[in-house]
C-alpha cells in the first residue's frame, strides 16, 4: 500500500510530475521546496480524491532551514531528493567569489545528506531513498560550474549510504535530457539547439517530466529491494552513445505509460524463472499492446557464451518487432575464476547490448539486461518496470540487482 514520501524540488519540473503521480496512487506527500507559489500552484493542481499534502517552503541551501523541517514531518516511507541547481555558462572554477558555487554545492551535494539525517527519526523499518543525480555526474558537461562534479557525488554518496544502511533501500536516478520548464525556456529562446541535442540520443527524443515520475515511483515503491545501491540510468541511451555521426530522428511518438504489455517470455529452462515471471501481468489479444520480450537464453549459455546468446536473443527479436517493442535478457552473473581467455565474453556482451540500443532507438525498440544476481521473485517488480511502457525512455542498461 502507498505510505507517506517527501519530495525535494517538489514544485517544478520533475518533483512536481513526480508528486502528481504519486498523490494519483494514493500516496501521502510531504513537498518541500524554496519557491511558495509554485507550491500554491502544485497544491491548486492537486488530483482530486488524493489524499492533501503537507507543503513545506524552505530553502535547502541553508542548513539551518533543513534542521527545522525536522520539527514539522510525520512518519516517512520514503524521501525523494529531487532539488538541484545548474550553473549555465559558468566555468568549473567560477562563483567562488559571489559564492556561487558553494550554493550549489549545499543544494546538489550537501542538502541530501542533511535531508537523510533530519528524516532519519521519521523513517520507518525499510524505508526507500532515492537521489535525483544526472548524467552529468558520469562524464563531464563544461560550462556548468561544478554541477557534474556535485552530481558524480551525490551518486558516490548514494553508494556509500547504501552500503552503511542496508537496513534501507537507497538508489539513485540518473535523468538524461528532461523538458522541464527550463529546458523548454532554453528551445523557446533558441538557446538551446534541439535538433543536436536529440541526435545524440538513441531513442530520438527528449524524456518528459512524467517519464522520470515513472521510475520514481518505482523506486520509492517496496518492490525497489533489488535496486538499493544502484544508478538507474533514463537517459534515452544518450550515455552509451559514441558516435561521431547523428543518430536518425524518432519514427514514431512514445506510448500512453499505461498502455497494456504483450508479454512473451522465451527460452526460460529454469523452473524458479519460470514461477517468477508468471506473476507478471500481461494484456489480451485487442486493443493497443506494448511487446515485450524476456529471454532467458543467455543463462544457460556456456562460460565464454553469453555474447553468442545475446547476439541470438537480439536476432529473434529483431525478426519479430519492427518498432515500439522492448527485449530484457536475462543474463547469468560472471565466475570470479574465469579463465582471463574467456574474459571478454561479460564485458563484449554488454557492449553489444548498448550498441543494440544506439541502432535500435529511432524505431521505439529498447534493449537492456539484467544480471541475475539476486532470486528471481525477488526480481519481478523491476521486470515488471523495464519491460513496460512505463520505461520507455530506459534503454542499453545492464541492471545489476542486489542480492536479497
Amino acid at each position: 500500500m502507498p505510505g507517506t514520501v517527501l519530495i525535494t524540488g517538489a514544485a517544478g519540473g520533475i518533483g512536481r510530475a513526480t508528486a502528481l503521480r504519486l498523490a494519483r496512487d494514493g500516496w501521502h506527500c510531504v513537498l518541500v521546496d524554496a519557491d511558495a507559489a509554485a507550491l500554491e500552484r502544485l497544491q491548486a493542481a492537486w488530483p482530486a480524491g488524493a489524499p492533501a499534502p503537507l507543503a513545506l517552503v524552505a530553502d535547502l541551501t541553508h542548513a539551518a532551514r533543513i534542521e527545522a523541517l525536522g520539527a514539522l514531518l510525520p512518519p516517512l516511507d520514503a524521501l525523494i531528493n529531487n532539488a538541484g541547481m545548474s550553473a549555465g555558462g559558468a566555468e568549473v572554477l567560477a562563483g567562488a567569489d559571489d559564492g556561487a558555487a558553494q550554493r550549489l554545492l549545499a543544494l546538489n551535494l550537501e542538502a541530501p545528506a542533511r535531508m537523510v539525517h533530519v528524516c532519519t527519526p521519521h523513517l520507518r523499518a525499510g524505508a526507500r531513498i532515492v537521489n535525483v543525480a544526472s548524467g552529468a555526474g558520469l562524464r563531464a558537461i563544461p560550462w556548468r560550474g561544478l554541477y557534474s562534479a556535485s552530481k558524480a557525488g551525490l551518486i558516490a554518496q548514494t553508494q556509500t549510504l547504501a552500503r552503511a544502511r542496508p537496513d534501507w533501500s537507497v538508489s539513485a536516478l540518473s535523468p538524461g535530457f528532461v523538458r522541464t520548464e527550463l529546458v523548454q525556456r532554453l528551445i523557446d529562446s533558441q538557446r538551446l539547439d534541439l535538433p543536436q541535442a536529440l541526435s545524440r540520443i538513441p531513442l530520438a527524443r527528449m524524456a518528459e517530466p512524467e517519464d522520470m515520475a515513472e521510475a520514481l515511483a518505482f523506486l520509492v515503491g517496496p518492490g525497489a529491494r533489488p535496486c538499493a545501491g544502484q544508478l538507474l540510468v533514463l537517459d534515452g541511451g544518450s550515455s552509451l552513445y559514441g558516435g561521431s555521426q547523428p543518430l536518425p530522428p524518432a519514427q514514431l511518438p512514445a506510448l500512453a505509460f499505461d498502455t497494456p504489455r504483450a508479454l512473451q517470455c522465451t527460452s526460460m529452462e529454469s523452473a524458479d524463472w519460470q514461477a517468477a515471471l508468471a506473476q507478471l501481468p500481461t494484456a489480451g489479444a485487442t486493443g493497443q499492446t506494448y511487446p515485450a520480450v524476456i529471454d532467458g537464453r543467455a543463462l544457460q549459455a556456456p562460460v565464454g557464451g553469453v555474447l553468442a546468446a545475446v547476439l541470438d536473443a537480439a536476432r529473434a527479436f529483431r525478426n519479430q518487432h519492427a518498432r515500439q517493442a522492448s527485449l530484457t535478457l536475462l543474463l547469468p552473473t560472471t565466475p570470479s575464476d574465469i579463465d582471463w581467455q574467456l574474459a571478454s565474453d561479460s564485458a563484449a556482451a554488454r557492449m553489444a547490448i548498448a550498441t543494440l540500443a544506439a541502432e535500435w532507438g529511432a524505431a521505439g525498440l529498447r534493449i537492456n539486461a539484467l544480471a541475475a544476481t539476486c532470486a528471481p521473485a525477488e526480481c519481478v517488480p523491476l521486470l515488471d518496470y523495464v519491460s513496460g511502457a512505463r520505461a520507455q525512455f530506459l534503454t542499453g542498461q545492464v541492471l545489476l540487482p542486489a542480492l536479497p
